[in-house]
């Protein structure tokens, strides 16, 4: 099948009008200005006003669950269920997000995420699962957050090798608190086996932050969030994340869980090429407002938060390009420059950047569409129009 669509076309970080995208099968073919669009093309061709952008698919490097499904579920229906949903909001790729639960419930998740993803339900036209994210349970308990106390586990690398056996080498992203017994020596074991080592629900303090990175740590999770925060006596985690340029930060940026000014000084202090946008979102997403649940625990979802019964943040409803539009906003960015955090950066982190992230010829066809208000009207995932909105 073969398809072309037209209109203003982010590629790179400039926004180029009266471009064409012509895709063949699953792949991106060609990409050039409309006058030297194929004249001889038999194929439908969808054209957009200067108005609206054509961007690369998301990727959302860490996301729990959505539409009521959870990656916890460990079904292929939930991850059917998640897939689908997160076309929605123009995310084309993303890792299945596990959490501190009981080894049992654990492996019982890896394993039906590592078959899926090798299987033909991973299929086009759809939100492709592209590996694990493993948070927990080698964390903190003292900045557990949702994750549930009884059942974290010291970090252990010959515990993360059963894992990774079990989840056919598709975990990709581990969680963890350096500060933990053994903390540093998981670090330097995921590092050597190509796995990113993610700073998260740590009570680390600055030089613990730095020895992890000496270890080979260069990602961490949701900043701000289940970790120890800034302080102009000891910068603590969030300080080693804002300092160390080797680390990658994500971002929860639904202006619920890290204030609007934060975020604006996260993008004063990091470069644009050392900073991902996720959504942590749970099973409430796509769903309305009441009780849901999380690991076992109840949650209450009303205007756009989700917590516990003590308050605690329980993940998001956060929608990606919620996220993107927001951090318009709070940190005065352009479109391009948003983007990137959504697709070339967790493409390259994932060492993903030869398939995804950019809109090229050769890579896949995963391709938004996003109106003036910068909701996806079209996604198409790996050739398969996967959303059609208004």
């Amino acid at each position: 099948m073969q398809y072309i669509l037209t209109g203003t076309v982010c590629i790179g970080e400039e926004l180029r009008e009266d471009h064409y995208v012509l895709i063949e099968g699953e792949k991106i073919k060609e990409v050039g200005p409309v006058s030297n669009m194929p004249t001889s093309f038999s194929g439908e061709v969808l054209s957009y006003p200067k108005t609206m952008t054509i961007v690369p698919g998301f990727i959302d490097v860490h996301i729990h669950g959505a539409g009521g499904a959870d990656a916890m579920d460990a079904t292929p229906d939930a991850l059917n269920k998640i897939a689908q949903h997160l076309v929605k909001e123009g995310t084309t790729a993303f890792l299945a997000t596990t959490m501190t639960q009981s080894k049992q419930a654990i492996e019982v998740a890896l394993k039906n995420a590592g078959e899926f993803i090798h299987s033909t339900e991973n299929r086009t036209g759809q939100a492709e699962i592209i590996g694990i994210h493993l948070e927990g349970p080698f964390i903190h308990p003292k900045r557990k957050g949702a994750q549930p106390e009884e059942f974290i586990l010291l970090p252990s690398p010959s515990q993360f090798d059963e894992w990774q056996e079990l989840a056919q080498n598709t975990i990709r992203i581990v969680t963890l608190a350096p500060d933990q017994e053994n903390g540093i020596a998981l670090v330097k074991h995921l590092a050597e086996h190509g796995v990113i080592a993610s700073i998260g629900h740590s009570d680390a303090n600055f030089q613990d932050v730095v020895a992890a990175v000496e270890a080979g740590a260069s990602h961490v999770t949701h900043l701000f969030n289940g970790m120890r925060g800034l302080h102009h006596r000891e910068p603590g985690t969030a300080g080693g994340a804002l300092l160390l340029k080797e680390l990658t930060v994500e971002l929860i940026a639904d202006g619920i869980h890290v204030h609007p000014k934060m975020i604006d000084l996260v993008f004063r202090l990091k470069d644009l090429d050392h900073a991902v946008l996720i959504t942590d979102s749970m099973r409430a997403k796509w769903l309305p407002d009441g009780e849901s649940e999380l690991g076992g625990q109840k949650v209450f979802v009303s205007d756009g938060k989700a917590t516990l019964e003590d308050g605690t943040l329980a993940g998001s409803i956060l929608k990606l390009n919620q996220g993107v539009k927001h951090v318009m906003k709070f940190a005065n960015l352009t479109l391009p420059e948003v983007v990137k955090l959504v697709t070339m950066n967790p493409a390259k982190e994932l060492g993903l950047h030869h398939r995804k992230g950019s809109i090229e010829a050769g890579k896949d066809a995963d391709l938004v569409v996003l109106n003036e208000k910068y909701d996806p009207i079209l996604t198409i995932c790996r050739g398969g129009i996967a959303f059609k909105g208004e």
